[in-house]
């Protein structure tokens, strides 16, 4: 796909022309998602709050942490960043300014769903607290009216667990202005319901492909539906599979040749991460240079 710009992506998901992205969690993740190809990146706060605090994602970082990350994975990329921006952080007013900080920090959209605050993760949580739909609706138009660039896309994601109160809130929450409407994996059981909620809400979804949908939905069938669809967990799970494969060997055999994993080269990392690139703008900026004694 050719690398879209925020009006060009935000156009695409808005018709309802399909966008494969994979989650991220921090600049180097989000750098290898560009690389495989994926028309855009998602900041995951399931893999924030396991990166960067090592905790699991009950909104335990603040959203200056988040938006740090963020910020960084951001100036890293050149494809569009949907940002997982939890609850908003508090009320219809917090809302607001989460909005105009991640708008800043370089996001093409962002995710705020309908939990209350502190919330928990519904993918792994048997049940989760629901803001009162008029308030979910209030932090949505709150959210469109802080929106500084009508290219920048409000995601309503709606936390519950059962399909009519998953359609009547995606319902209200489009008439309050959101572009995209995110279910969580749990909520519907198979594509018949997923379509009916398309055609309910009336505008393309935000598919988060877990569980079900990614043992049961076909690429055609997600692309049937949705705007947005995500992978938002394999970065996350692959990097902890190989490094807990490698670093269980190495704390045994004290040495490198025996690890099941393979490992990128020095020379292929240092060229992925830009050292020639700014080896070169040192040498075009730098006036002063290290010289050895003979």
């Amino acid at each position: 796909m050719t690398k879209l710009g925020k009006p060009e992506f935000s156009a695409r998901l808005k018709a309802g022309k399909t966008v494969w992205t994979a989650g991220a969690y921090d600049a180097l993740s989000a750098k290898l998602a560009e690389e495989a190809g994926f028309g855009a990146v998602m900041s995951t706060g399931f893999g924030v709050s396991a990166s960067h605090l090592g905790m699991p994602d009950l909104e335990l970082y603040t959203a200056t942490e988040n938006l740090n990350v963020v910020r960084n994975m951001a100036n890293a990329i050149d494809i569009p960043l949907i940002a997982d921006a939890d609850t908003g952080y508090g009320n219809a007013i917090n809302v607001m300014r989460t909005v105009r900080d991640f708008e800043q920090g370089g996001v093409a959209a962002m995710i705020i769903e309908d939990q209350e605050v502190p919330k928990r993760c519904p993918a792994v949580a048997n049940g989760v607290e629901l803001l009162p739909m008029d308030e979910g609706c209030a932090k949505i138009k709150a959210a469109v009216e802080a929106r500084r660039d009508s290219n920048t896309l409000i995601i309503a994601r709606t936390d519950a667990f059962d399909e009519d109160s998953a359609i009547a809130r995606a319902k209200s929450y489009v008439d309050a202005g959101a572009d995209l409407i995110q279910p969580i994996s749990k909520c519907f059981s198979d594509f018949v319901g997923l379509k009916r909620l398309r055609e309910a809400c009336g505008v393309p979804l935000s598919l988060q492909i877990l569980g079900w949908l990614e043992k049961d939905l076909d690429p055609a069938q997600i692309e049937d539906v949705a705007g947005l669809a995500v992978f938002p967990l394999v970065a996350l799970m692959s990097a902890t599979q190989a490094i807990r494969s490698n670093l269980s060997v190495l704390a045994k055999s004290h040495k490198t040749g025996s690890l099941p994993q393979l490992v990128t080269s020095m020379t292929d990392f240092k060229q992925f991460i830009g050292f020639e690139e700014y080896e070169a703008k040192q040498a075009k900026f730098l006036l002063r240079t290290l010289k050895t004694d003979n």
